[in-house]
């Protein structure tokens, strides 16, 4: 079987990197953060929260890179919350925002709603003049459980966009075939996916230096230190800060090199899938 670097003009050996950050448009201090690093050519590529305060100005100011759309459907900050654009009562909580949880969404919400929903923040990041690149989810609410998965695959089909993939080991532990029914819809995924938020420092290194040939996506989440990032996410704003001062580093420039790896956007996946 031809291999996707191969399908994307590569040799077999290949290896292809993109460097997405998650959460643009969470923050003024995210989107700051997002676009000094795609200004540096530390990433490649980022995903929206069309539903918050700041996805506006984050989809202009990371205009340098890949923007694809970050399905949201939690609000997990305890005093920083936001709503659907539907106003659907199934996707909110007894406050009147996006639920805390996954197992919250999964619970109550009407698959019909979310299907609404996820289309309506794809539309409104077009209406936003966003070249939308790619989908993924906001906490996985859209691809760890089987019925939301299949709306993803749907609005992917739908919208000719490729999507973010967990790994095979998450396949087997979630209990359905994500891989083979994206094959089957004609989706297009990365081949492998670099997931390390929380982990120690070092593992961005490690995992990098161990890169595979074919297409792989590594997701971190800079955000600018700060009090707006203090105040919304003080538990986990180490992990926020030390991804961004990751990414500024002349060491993460070297990594990047040290892996032969070229770097691209989704945007390669996406023209691929609406060219077959």
């Amino acid at each position: 079987m031809t291999s996707l670097a191969e399908r994307l003009g590569y040799g077999p050996e290949a290896k292809l990197l993109i460097v997405n950050c998650d959460d643009l448009g969470s923050s003024a201090s995210a989107n700051r953060a997002i676009a000094e690093v795609i200004r540096l050519g530390s990433a490649t590529s980022s995903t929206l929260m069309v539903p918050c305060p700041w996805a506006l100005d984050g989809a202009r100011r990371a205009e340098g890179g890949g923007i694809g759309v970050h399905l949201t459907l939690t609000a997990e900050y305890p005093g920083y919350r936001w709503r659907s654009l539907t106003g659907a009562a199934s996707l909110h909580d007894a406050e009147g925002y996006f639920p805390a949880s996954t197992k919250a969404v999964w619970e109550h919400a009407d698959l019909g709603d979310v299907r609404a929903e996820c289309k309506a923040q794809i539309e409104q990041a077009y209406a936003w003049g966003v070249d939308v690149t790619h989908l993924d989810t906001h906490m996985g609410a859209m691809q760890a459980e089987r019925r939301f998965f299949e709306i993803f695959l749907d609005l992917a089909a739908e919208y000719r966009l490729p999507i973010r993939m967990f790994g095979a080991s998450a396949e087997e532990r979630l209990g359905f075939a994500a891989r083979a029914a994206a094959r089957a819809e004609r989706v297009l995924h990365p081949d492998h996916m670099i997931d390390v938020f929380g982990r120690p420092r070092g593992t961005v290194a490690e995992r990098l230096a161990n890169l595979r040939p074919g297409v792989t996506e590594l997701f971190l989440h800079p955000v600018e230190d700060g009090p707006e990032l203090r105040a919304y996410d003080p538990r986990e704003a180490e992990v926020r800060v030390g991804d961004y001062a990751e990414m500024l580093s002349p060491a993460f420039s070297d990594l990047l090199d040290a892996t032969g790896a070229r770097l691209i956007t989704f945007a390669a996946l996406r023209d691929l899938q609406r060219d077959h």
